[in-house]
């Protein structure tokens, strides 16, 4: 049966989750028929994709897997020699190309930047090296990922690599089976905080010292906001000293409804989260993820993950601050994050931090503007994580 639209139909209006939407591209194809099913934010369904995408759902009573996910193995990773120009050491980049290169997969669904705006994501269908060389560095903002599948079905390919976040791989996995692919490879990144396009320029005018210079930016674990400028010079702001009173609504509506920072439909997850500072942290969920990780193995310096320091009085001091929109004198973000850096949580302790502060705050946004939708939306394994922190009364 052809899912083909008619010529000229556009379903670029249609969006089923409405304000919710992430803009992940499904609804820009003819695979919108099954949106009702697959949207993040119309149906979640962890338990179920977890089971069909790895074997089984996620062990509740196992504390990493309660934060993490279903997985086998757990790296903190560079590379041995960086790429140039790569936003850390190029990790996703080298595994994308040797998948390609080895006649793993045919093609590789990626994201360049648009010609006229190095921030405004460009999906493509990546057939050589060059092409994913060429979308290397994160684009921070709201990216119609699966708007490339069409491309994937006329191409006639039959293996794929897909780079996404989240919210683009649970719709991915729930019309997986409607693809006609012999064999899906997912690569994903953990993602927390997207922005709009012009949510992402209020961010930058409002923190950044030269928002005009600013290539790429990220919230890393010395609690510092990174940004990274065009003479290659990084800008260090403190999370403590951000302005959330105007930053507060910048953030989209799909992001601060979300509970899958870990990407946990995804074989092999790289991201930063739950490594030292100057290492990438990878996630192996199952086998085709080692199959992934061990194209670039020899590439890469691996070591035993850790995990230091109580994350729990920071998350709980956290709460209120956030919830009143405190901004705090540059000076004390400053000596708060010194502080905390030096005694805080580090690794893993650090991404449970990260993902504690996050599902909290999300869990409060969805009780206050979407409480019919609380029961169904919010999952156990966030449930249980919020459970364990005093919330405010509303």
């Amino acid at each position: 049966m052809s899912h083909r639209r008619a010529k000229g139909q556009t379903n670029s209006n249609h969006r089923p989750a409405k304000e919710l939407c992430s803009e992940c591209g499904l609804c820009d194809t003819y695979y919108i028929h099954y949106v009702k099913e697959a949207c993040a934010f119309l149906h979640q369904q962890f338990d179920h994709l977890e089971t069909t995408t790895h074997g089984r759902k996620r062990d509740l009573d196992n504390d990493r897997e309660l934060y993490f996910g279903v997985h086998q193995q757990m790296w903190s990773a560079r590379k041995i020699e960086p790429i140039p120009g790569a936003q850390w050491t190029g990790i996703v980049t080298t595994i994308a190309t040797e998948m390609l290169t080895q006649g793993l997969v045919e093609g590789v669904v990626c994201v360049q930047a648009d010609e006229t705006d190095r921030f405004k994501p460009k999906p493509i269908l990546a057939t050589t090296a060059e092409e994913i060389l060429a979308a290397r560095v994160n684009k921070p903002t709201l990216s119609p990922n699966l708007s490339v599948l069409e491309l994937v079905e006329r191409s006639g390919m039959k293996k794929l690599l897909v780079i996404g976040v989240g919210c683009q791989i649970q719709a991915l996995r729930a019309v997986e089976q409607h693809l006609g692919l012999e064999k899906l490879y997912v690569l994903g990144t953990p993602c927390v905080d997207n922005v709009t396009r012009s949510g992402l320029q209020k961010f930058l005018d409002t923190t950044s010292r030269t928002p005009q210079t600013v290539v790429s930016y990220e919230f890393m674990q010395d609690f510092n906001v990174h940004f990274k400028h065009e003479n290659g010079s990084i800008e260090k702001v403190p999370f403590f000293a951000l302005n959330t009173e105007k930053l507060k609504d910048v953030f989209a509506p799909s992001c601060m409804t979300c509970f899958d920072y870990v990407n946990s439909l995804a074989d092999l997850v790289v991201g930063y989260m739950g490594a030292p500072y100057g290492w990438q942290w990878i996630v192996v969920r199952n086998d085709r993820g080692q199959e992934m990780l061990d194209l670039a193995k020899s590439a890469l310096e691996l070591e035993p993950v850790q995990s230091l320091g109580n994350r729990k009085p920071a998350v709980q001091q956290s709460i209120s601050a956030y919830d009143q929109a405190v901004t705090l004198p540059l000076w004390m973000g400053w000596l708060l994050g010194f502080i905390i850096n030096k005694i805080g949580p580090k690794g893993l302790e650090y991404g449970r931090f990260s993902i504690d502060s996050h599902f909290i705050r999300n869990f409060l946004y969805v009780r206050r503007h979407y409480a019919h939708k609380l029961a169904t939306h919010v999952p156990e394994f966030a449930r249980r994580i919020v459970e364990q922190y005093q919330l405010p009364k509303d």
